[in-house]
C-alpha cells in the first residue's frame, strides 16, 4: 500500500509528462507539416470532373461524354435514407467530432500495438474528403497527419452539411462512377431519389473497396457489406425493424448501366460535343460540367430516328437477302439442346439451360441495333417454318410467309422466290429478325394487340439521313444521319455532301421570277445539245419518260420535273445569275456545290443537307436568309448560361434589310425617324442598323427611340384591349421602338416571289412527282423530288410554314446506284412522308401566307397569256402585281401538262 502511495506520483508525472512530450509532437508536427499543405478554403474552388450532358430542349438527356460519371446533387436533394446510410458506414458521429475522431484513433492505435498492422484507419468522412481533394493514398504516419490536419482546417471552413454534401458528390464508388448520384445510375438505372434503403445501403457499403465490394462484380461481398451497413442503421435507430429485415431479404439486382439516355440521338449529341471541343477544348469540354441545351425536339427526333429506319429496311426488303451472319454449331454453343429436342422437353431445366447458353453467347459476339432483334434458328419445321432464339426474348416461330425471302444478285436484280426455307437458311443460322406486327400496326394504326409476328432482315447497306428545321429561326428540330450510329458513325446529315438532283430545281426558277419570268412563261421543252468548255464531252440531256413536250408554262416544268425545260431556263437566266441567285439561300459559293455550267440545272453540284434544308426555309420562311443551328444554350456546372443562341429571325414585320443592302441607311433612318416623336431638327437620334454579321451604327441625332410604351394604344379597360388585339398588328416602320431589339434575317428573295415558287411546288405534291402525299390529305404541304443519274442518290425535301424537312437515301459509295426504279419518288419520299405525318399529326394547316401584292389571272394553259372569253382550255395561275400579262392570246390546244400519262414523270427525273 505504502509503495502504492509512492508510485502515484510517479505514476502522474510520467502521464503529465507523455502529455506534454505528445503536445510537443503534435505542436511540432503541426509547424512542421502545415506550411506545406494548401488552404482548406481552395476546395471551394477545386472543379470536379463532371461530364458533359447533351439535351434536347425538352431536357431529356441525350448523350453523356467523359470518363468520369459524375452527377452533383444538392445537399438538400440527397435523401436521408441515403446519407444516413453513408454515416453508418463510415463515421456515424459525423455531427459530433471536429474533424477528427479520437475514438477511432483509439481503435486504430490499439490494433497497432496488437497486431502491428495499420489495417484500421480510423478516418472520418472529413479525413477521407481532405485525402480525396489533397493528398495520396500511401499509408504513412505523414501522410495520417496531414490529412489529420487539413481535417480540422476544413471543419473550420464548412458546416457539417457542406462537408457531407462535398463528400458524397466526391466519392469514387466503382464502375467509373463518383458521388452518390452517379452510382445509383450505374449500379440500379435509377435517379438518386428513386433508391430504396437496400439499394441506399448497396452504395454505402462501396468506398472501402469499390472493386470488391461493388454489386456488378462481386453480388456474394456486396450482400454481406449491405447487410453489414442495415445493421448499422438499425443499431443508430436509422430503420426501424421491419424495415431492416425487409431490405436484408431484398434480391440484390444490379447491373451496369449506361446514363440514363431518354432519348438516345447520338448523331446530335456527336454534333454538339464536336462544337463544345472546339470552344473550349476536349479536356475542359468533357470535364467541366457544361449542360448543353439543343434545339432538337424530342417527339419530332423520335419520329425521325424511326422514319429513316423504316425507309431503309422497306428499300432493303426489296432488294432481296444475301446470306446470314453465321452458321453455328448448336451443340457446341448450347450441349444440352440435343438432349431438349430429343426429348421434346419444352420448359425442362435442359431447355433454359440452353436458352442461357444461347444468349450468352449472342450477347457477346454481336452487336445490337435498334429496330433489329438477333436470332438463331434452332430447326426448320415441315411446313416451312422456323423455330428460333431471339436476344432478350426468348423462342418464338417464324412463318414461312415471313421467311420466304428471294436472294439478292445485284442492286438491280434479285433470284427466284425461294421453294422451301432450307433455300434461305439452315440449323444454326444466326440471322436478324424485325417485328412485323410493329410494322403491320404502323400501316394500318390498328391491331395493336395481335401476337407478336417476326420477319426475316437484316442489317441494311444503305444509308440515309433526315433532317427537319423551323423556318422561324433556323432550329435544327430533328437529326438523324444514319440507320444506326452504333454501326457507323459517319454522320450524313452533316458532313456528306451529295448531287441533289431535281431537288435543286425550286432555286432555279425562283431565279427565273426574279429575272423576268412567271408561272405562266413558256419554255420550249425540246432536245438540246450542249457544247460548253466546262464539260468533258457533247451532252445531251433528255427527260426521265424520254419525250419532249413542247411549249411548257413554267409552273409545269416544276411540277413534272421536266429536265429540258429547267436547262433551257437556266440558258435564258444565265449560269452567273443564278449561282448568285443560290448563293443568297446559303449554298457554298464554290465551283463544285454550284457549277458554272447548265448542269446545275439538273443538281450535279455536291450539297450538304443542311445546305438544302436551309434553302427550303428561305422559300418557306416567305423569302429570308436562314441559318441553321443546332445549339440552344451552353450552360456551366453551376447553372449559369455561357452561350445563349441569338438567331436571326424571319420577322415580316420588321423593316426588310436586303443581302444587297438595296434598303440603304439613309431610308432606314427617315423610316424611324418619321415615327419618332422628335421632330427632324431635334437632337440626334441614334439608330442600329443589321448589315450581315456586323452591326452598323449612325447618327441621326442625340436622343434614344421612343418608349414601347409610348406605341402601345390606350386602353380604357381589358375588354377594350382584347378586343384591339385582334386587330392590332403594328410593324417596324409605325412602332419603331417595339421591333428594336429583334434580330430581323436579311431577305433574299421578295415575299412574291417565295410565295410563288411554294404555289408551284404545292402543284408537285397535288399532281406532280411528290402526290404520294397527297395521301395526308394536307394543303399546306410543298415538295420536291431529286434524283441524281443512274439513282445514286435520291431526295425528298418539303415543308409548310411552320416545318422544313428534308430527306436523303443513297450508298456511302458514291458510285454505287440504288437500282432502276429507285427514284426520289419511290425511295426517299416515304422517309418524309412517315416523318411528316407523324410531325404534324393533329396539327392544324399552316401555309406559307400570300403576301398582299398577287394577282390572279384566268390564262391560257398553252399559250401562258390571257385568256379568251370562249377558251376552254384555261387555268388561274398567280402573278407579283404588275408582271401579270396583259395581251389575250388564247389557244385550245392541249398543253404540256394534259400530254401523256402519269408514268411518264412517276419517278420525276434522271438527275
Amino acid at each position: 500500500m505504502k509503495v502504492a502511495k509512492q508510485l502515484i506520483p510517479v505514476l502522474l508525472a510520467l502521464g503529465a509528462s507523455g502529455v506534454i512530450v505528445g503536445l510537443v509532437i503534435a505542436m511540432g508536427s503541426y509547424y512542421y507539416l502545415a506550411p506545406g499543405l494548401p488552404s482548406a478554403d481552395t476546395i471551394r474552388d477545386v472543379k470536379l470532373q463532371v461530364p458533359l450532358r447533351i439535351y434536347t430542349r425538352d431536357g431529356r438527356l441525350i448523350q453523356q461524354f467523359g470518363e468520369r460519371r459524375r452527377q452533383p446533387v444538392p445537399f438538400e436533394l440527397i435523401p436521408q435514407r441515403v446519407s444516413k446510410a453513408f454515416l453508418a458506414a463510415e463515421d456515424d458521429r459525423f455531427y459530433d467530432h471536429p474533424g477528427f475522431d479520437y475514438q477511432g484513433i483509439a481503435r486504430a492505435a490499439f490494433n497497432l500495438m496488437l497486431t502491428g498492422s495499420r489495417s484500421q484507419g480510423g478516418s472520418t468522412i472529413t479525413q477521407q474528403l481532405a485525402r480525396d481533394y489533397f493528398l495520396t493514398r500511401d499509408r504513412t504516419f505523414v501522410r495520417k497527419g496531414k490529412e489529420l490536419i487539413l481535417a480540422l482546417q476544413i471543419e473550420q471552413e464548412f458546416s457539417k452539411d457542406e462537408i457531407l454534401q462535398l463528400y458524397l458528390n466526391k466519392i469514387f464508388l466503382g464502375q467509373r462512377a463518383y458521388g452518390v448520384a452517379a452510382a445509383a445510375q450505374v449500379y440500379f438505372g435509377k435517379d438518386l431519389n428513386e433508391l430504396n434503403v437496400a439499394e441506399a445501403a448497396t452504395l454505402a457499403g462501396l468506398p472501402k473497396a469499390p472493386s470488391a465490394l461493388n454489386p456488378v462484380t462481386n453480388p456474394a461481398r456486396a450482400i454481406e457489406r449491405r447487410a453489414y451497413v442495415l445493421r448499422r442503421m438499425w443499431e443508430l435507430k436509422d430503420i426501424d425493424t421491419e424495415t431492416y429485415q425487409a431490405a436484408l431479404n431484398f434480391p440484390m439486382v444490379s447491373e451496369r448501366h449506361g446514363s440514363k439516355v431518354e432519348l438516345p440521338a447520338y448523331y446530335v449529341g456527336g454534333m454538339a460535343s464536336k462544337e463544345m471541343i472546339r470552344r473550349f477544348g476536349q479536356d475542359e469540354a468533357y470535364t467541366g460540367g457544361y449542360k448543353v441545351v439543343t434545339t432538337i425536339d424530342s417527339r419530332l427526333q423520335q419520329s425521325a430516328q424511326s422514319a429513316l429506319r423504316k425507309t431503309l429496311l422497306e428499300y432493303d426488303q426489296r432488294h432481296g437477302f444475301k446470306e446470314p451472319l453465321k452458321v453455328v454449331d448448336l451443340n457446341a454453343l448450347a450441349p444440352s439442346l440435343a438432349l431438349e429436342i430429343a426429348e421434346s422437353s419444352g420448359d425442362k431445366p435442359a431447355a433454359q439451360i440452353a436458352n442461357q447458353a444461347l444468349q450468352a453467347s449472342l450477347e457477346k459476339n454481336y452487336p445490337a441495333y435498334r429496330d433489329l432483334s438477333l436470332a438463331v434458328v434452332l430447326n426448320l419445321n415441315a411446313d416451312n417454318s422456323a423455330n428460333v432464339f431471339i436476344r432478350d426474348i426468348g423462342r418464338a416461330r417464324v412463318s414461312w410467309e415471313n421467311l420466304k425471302r428471294s436472294r439478292w444478285v445485284d442492286d438491280n436484280t434479285v433470284g427466284d422466290e425461294p421453294k422451301n426455307v432450307a433455300d434461305v437458311l439452315q440449323q444454326g443460322s444466326v440471322v436478324w429478325l424485325i417485328s412485323d406486327s410493329l410494322v403491320q400496326a404502323e400501316k394500318d394504326g390498328q391491331n395493336n394487340d395481335r401476337p407478336q409476328q417476326w420477319r426475316l432482315a437484316q442489317m441494311p447497306e444503305v444509308q440515309g439521313a433526315i433532317v427537319s428545321m423551323d423556318p422561324y429561326d433556323g432550329a435544327i428540330t430533328s437529326l438523324a444521319g444514319g440507320f444506326d450510329y452504333l454501326a457507323s458513325k459517319y454522320n450524313r446529315a452533316s458532313s456528306a455532301n451529295r448531287g441533289a438532283g431535281s431537288a435543286i430545281k425550286p432555286f432555279i426558277y425562283s431565279a427565273a421570277l426574279e429575272n423576268g419570268f412567271t408561272a405562266a412563261t413558256i419554255v420550249k421543252d425540246a432536245p438540246i445539245v450542249v457544247d460548253d468548255k466546262n464539260l468533258e464531252t457533247t451532252w445531251r440531256p433528255e427527260n426521265y419518260s424520254g419525250k419532249f413536250y413542247g411549249d411548257t408554262r413554267l409552273r409545269e416544268g416544276l411540277v413534272r420535273s421536266m429536265n429540258l425545260v429547267s436547262l433551257q431556263t437556266l440558258r435564258r437566266v444565265g449560269v452567273g445569275n443564278a449561282v448568285e441567285h443560290l448563293s443568297r439561300f446559303g449554298f457554298p459559293n464554290t465551283d463544285k456545290a454550284l457549277p458554272r455550267n447548265l448542269t446545275l440545272a439538273l443538281g450535279t453540284g455536291a450539297i450538304s443537307m443542311l445546305d438544302l434544308v436551309g434553302g427550303y426555309s428561305g422559300i418557306a420562311s416567305g423569302g429570308y436568309y436562314i441559318k441553321p443551328y443546332i445549339i440552344e444554350r451552353i450552360e456551366d456546372v453551376n447553372g449559369n448560361i455561357v452561350y445563349q443562341a441569338d438567331p436571326a429571325i424571319a420577322c415580316e414585320l420588321c423593316t426588310d434589310h436586303w443581302f444587297d443592302d438595296r434598303d440603304t441607311l439613309e431610308d432606314d433612318a427617315e423610316d424611324y425617324l418619321s415615327n419618332a416623336t422628335q421632330k427632324p431638327d431635334d437632337p440626334i437620334l441614334q439608330v442600329r442598323v443589321d448589315a450581315g454579321d456586323s452591326e452598323s451604327w449612325f447618327a441621326s441625332g442625340e436622343t434614344t427611340l421612343p418608349p414601347v410604351d409610348a406605341e402601345v394604344p390606350f386602353y380604357s379597360d381589358t375588354e377594350q384591349m382584347i378586343n384591339s388585339g385582334e386587330s392590332w398588328h403594328p410593324n417596324a416602320s409605325e412602332t419603331p421602338a417595339f421591333f428594336a431589339g429583334i434580330n430581323s434575317a436579311q431577305r433574299i428573295i421578295s415575299p412574291e416571289n417565295a410565295y410563288i415558287v411554294y404555289d408551284m411546288m404545292r402543284d408537285v405534291v397535288k399532281r406532280g412527282t411528290g402526290r404520294a402525299i397527297r395521301e395526308l390529305q394536307r394543303g399546306d404541304l410543298a415538295g420536291k423530288t431529286g434524283t441524281t443519274q443512274n439513282s445514286i442518290d435520291t431526295w425528298f425535301a418539303g415543308f409548310n410554314r411552320e416545318l422544313v424537312a428534308a430527306v436523303w437515301v443513297g450508298f456511302d459509295n458514291q458510285s454505287r446506284s440504288l437500282g432502276r426504279r429507285e427514284t426520289g419518288g419511290r425511295t426517299a419520299l416515304p422517309m418524309w412522308k412517315y416523318f411528316i405525318q407523324n410531325a404534324l399529326n393533329n396539327q392544324p394547316e399552316t401555309a406559307v401566307p400570300p403576301p398582299a401584292n398577287l394577282v390572279t389571272i384566268r390564262i391560257s394553259a398553252a399559250t401562258g397569256e390571257l385568256a379568251n372569253a370562249g377558251d376552254s382550255n384555261t387555268r388561274f395561275e398567280i402573278f407579283a402585281a404588275g408582271t401579270e400579262p396583259t395581251v389575250k392570246r388564247g389557244d385550245n390546244r392541249s398543253s404540256a401538262e394534259e400530254q401523256g400519262n402519269d408514268d411518264d414523270f412517276d419517278a420525276g427525273d434522271i438527275f
